[in-house]
């Protein structure tokens, strides 16, 4: 495949990571699939994983957005007080840091487990 070319791996994991969204710790399934691609040392395993994570978070945003803006329509005209905004706001930032955080790191895990997988194993 595309040894030692990041971009195209991290891509691919992405897309693997989105793909098998359904399935539980789906990153660390993306992120191994970049980072057996990757090749090289277990550090680029770590590195693509990673920026297969972002990219899978990226999508994953953008269609949060989407659904947020769509069903924040329905909310106009609502007389929930304003204290409710602030909450949901607060509410919405740590959920977004732990998410990237959980997408990101246990991407950038795969992706040193798919390195590991490919020099280490006999598979």
């Amino acid at each position: 495949m595309a040894e030692h070319d990041t971009l195209r791996n991290a891509v691919i994991g992405a897309v693997a990571s989105i793909v098998l969204s359904f399935v539980p710790f789906s990153p660390v399934l993306g992120g191994a699939v970049a980072g057996y691609l990757q090749g090289g040392t277990r550090s680029d395993g770590l590195r693509v994983g990673a920026i297969s994570g972002v990219l899978g978070l990226l999508v994953g945003a953008a269609f949060f957005l989407i659904v947020v803006l769509f069903l924040g329509i329905f909310a106009i005209g609502t007389n929930a007080p304003s204290s409710f905004g602030i909450v949901g706001l607060l509410f919405l930032l740590v959920a977004g840091a732990v998410s990237a955080l959980y997408t990101i790191g246990l991407s950038a895990l795969g992706g040193w487990l798919g390195n590991y997988a490919k020099y280490e194993l006999d598979v």
